[in-house]
């Protein structure tokens, strides 16, 4: 285990992976709940209306929006996130679809290419066990 900092609140805490400690994940997820249903019902509305209404901090929404947690677009036709790639806008995640598809594709062209320099194991006749009958007895 490392002790990391918190992405979220900066303090130190023991990793076992996770770049967020328990207390901001465990009001994470009470805050997602509150998000989500909120947009659920003001499906027009910004991340700042969306953090005044709710009292969910606008850092948090971010954060949901980038774990693709949750969808908002912006009404200004603008975008609150861009992908990490290309920089082009998107609405959620870290990547826009296309960077993704190439991404995938790339993983499987590599992973084919390993698989294929690979050595073929030879499949080994097991030994012989029991009695041979020869002939008619």
């Amino acid at each position: 285990m490392n002790i990391i900092q918190c992405s979220l609140c900066k303090k130190p805490f023991q990793s076992i992976g996770g770049k967020v400690c328990v207390e901001c994940l465990t009001k994470l997820d009470e805050d997602f709940v509150v998000v989500r249903d909120y947009i659920y019902e003001n499906k027009k509305a910004d991340v700042d209306k969306v953090a005044e209404d709710t009292g969910v901090s606008k850092q948090h929404i971010l954060y949901l929006l980038k774990q693709g947690r949750l969808i908002i677009d912006d009404p200004s036709g603008g975008s609150l996130l861009s992908c990490e790639i290309c920089k082009k806008p998107i609405s959620t995640g870290k990547m826009c679809a296309d960077c993704k598809a190439h991404l995938a594709m790339t993983m499987d062209r590599s992973i084919s290419t390993s698989a294929s320099k690979a050595p073929v194991q030879q499949k080994k006749e097991p030994p012989f066990r029991g009695s041979a009958k020869i002939g008619n007895r």
